[in-house]
This record gives C-alpha cells, sequence and structure tokens, in this order.
C-alpha cells in the first residue's frame, strides 16, 4: 500500500514525487540512492527524526515506534526492508545509516553545528577527535556520553536545547534512541539521527562487515557470526521472511 503523502524535491534539475510505503504499518520514504535523501534533507525537511527501519524492527509490534516514524522519515536501512518494498515493485537502495551520518557532516559540514549522544565515554571522545580530524572546521555544540543515570538526563535536554545544534547523532540502540529523540525533537527542533552502534565502528573498536558480505546482503550473517549472542532477536528473521514471503507486510 501506497501512502498518500507527498513531497516534491529538487533532485538533478528535476523534480521527483516521494511516496511513502507502508510495510507492516511502517511508512517508508523508498529513496534510490543517499544523494535523493540528502536533496529530500535539504529541500526543508532538517527539524524531522531520521530512523533506519530494518527486518528487525519492522516485524516487532511497537505501536509507539510506528506512530513516531509514520510523523518522521523512516528509511531502508537494512536488506529486509529493501526486499520488503521490491515485493510491492517499489526500487529502493539500502542506505546504511553507520555511512549515511557521515554523508550528512560532510553535506552541511560548513554551516550546520553538530550535537553527539552515546556509546562509552572513551568512544565517543574518541569519535569527536576523529571527526575534528576529518572534518576541518566542523562546529561540535557539545557532545556525552550513552552511560548517563535517569538523574542526569533532564541536564542533557538542557543543554541541547541551550546550544541548539542543528543536527544531532544519537547512539543509545533502537528503541531507546527513537524515544530519546523524540523527547528532545519535543524541546529543541532540529535533525535528529539514531545510530545504533556506530560510533563503535567509526572508532574501529567495533568491526564493520567486510567489503564481500556487505555487498552480498549478508551483514546481518556477519555479525550473527560474530555475535552467537544475536541468535535470539536475529530468530525475529523468520518470521519477517515467512510473511514476505506470504506477502503479508
Amino acid at each position: 500500500m501506497i501512502d498518500s503523502f507527498k513531497t516534491q524535491v529538487k533532485y538533478e534539475s528535476r523534480e521527483l514525487m516521494i511516496k511513502r510505503v507502508n510495510v507492516n504499518g511502517f511508512k517508508i520514504f523508498p529513496f534510490k540512492n543517499k544523494r535523493e535523501f540528502l536533496d529530500y534533507i535539504k529541500s526543508g525537511h532538517l527539524d524531522n527524526i531520521l530512523v533506519a527501519l530494518n527486518a528487525e524492527k519492522i516485524i516487532r509490534p511497537h505501536q509507539s515506534l510506528r506512530k513516531l516514524v509514520n510523523c518522521n522519515i523512516g528509511y531502508p536501512d537494512g536488506v529486509g526492508a529493501v526486499y520488503a518494498l521490491r515485493r510491492k515493485g517499489i526500487k529502493a537502495d539500502k542506505i546504511a545509516g553507520s555511512e549515511f551520518w557521515l554523508d550528512i557532516i560532510q553535506e552541511f559540514n560548513s554551516d550546520k553545528t553538530f550535537y553527539f549522544v552515546g556509546s562509552r565515554k572513551e568512544v565517543i571522545e574518541q569519535t569527536v577527535d576523529k571527526l575534528k580530524e576529518e572534518f576541518r572546521g566542523i562546529k561540535i555544540a557539545g557532545f556525552r556520553d550513552g552511560y548517563y543515570e535517569e538523574s542526569e538526563y533532564p541536564a542533557l535536554l538542557n543543554d541541547i536545547q541551550q546550544k541548539r545544534p542543528d543536527i544531532v547523532f544519537v547512539a543509545l540502540g533502537s528503541p531507546k534512541q527513537e524515544y530519546v529523540m523524540k523527547e528532545m525533537q519535543e524541546r529543541h527542533k532540529a535533525l535528529y539521527m539514531g545510530l545504533g552502534g556506530s560510533f563503535d565502528v567509526y572508532t574501529r573498536h567495533v568491526q564493520r562487515a567486510p567489503k564481500f558480505w556487505i555487498d552480498n546482503h549478508l551483514e546481518w550473517a556477519y555479525r550473527l557470526f560474530k555475535q552467537p549472542k544475536r541468535i535470539f532477536r536475529q530468530a525475529h528473521l523468520l518470521k519477517f521472511v515467512y510473511l514476505l514471503l506470504m506477502k503479508r507486510l
């Protein structure tokens, strides 16, 4: 089912109509590539939450998460989401959030400010140091690790509200990071993006799958091989595949 929501964006001097596609209640933007996604953000959507959608997230019955995604920008981060879109006759590219956040920084580095939340103290500090090396002149409004006490959370919200960054990256794991970004968005309008474990990958504390596994859509299998305990989480994939084959998504 294709949602009636439409928008026009300028892309390569053409106007494109982007229609969200309903997959198990999640309305997904089927961006054809990262360039189209960036142009969509630039066209007047710098006050949204970007939510990465994969098979595991789509199959879980989080009604509150569906509502959050459908009010913002859900995009196909996993191959499962891409296949679900293709089963509906929609071609879309897999846009890995672990890479795309760096494309966002590259795109907006000249005139936007950034704020980073998540991971361990050591990792977030190394992330900031590496970003300063790779993106000369980057304007970092603030950062902090993701291991804060509940009593410290209001201070984090206040800090973001006071420093008013343009773009905020939150790496707390899903769905926690989505709900945190929603609360942040209520306090300060900005572009928010959930990153899961991307800071750990960026600083090489966690190794991402080799190119062969990524190119052949087997990144999920590589992660399972490296972290066998993920088997309990990835059991949801069997249900996803069944519903996909039965055309019930």
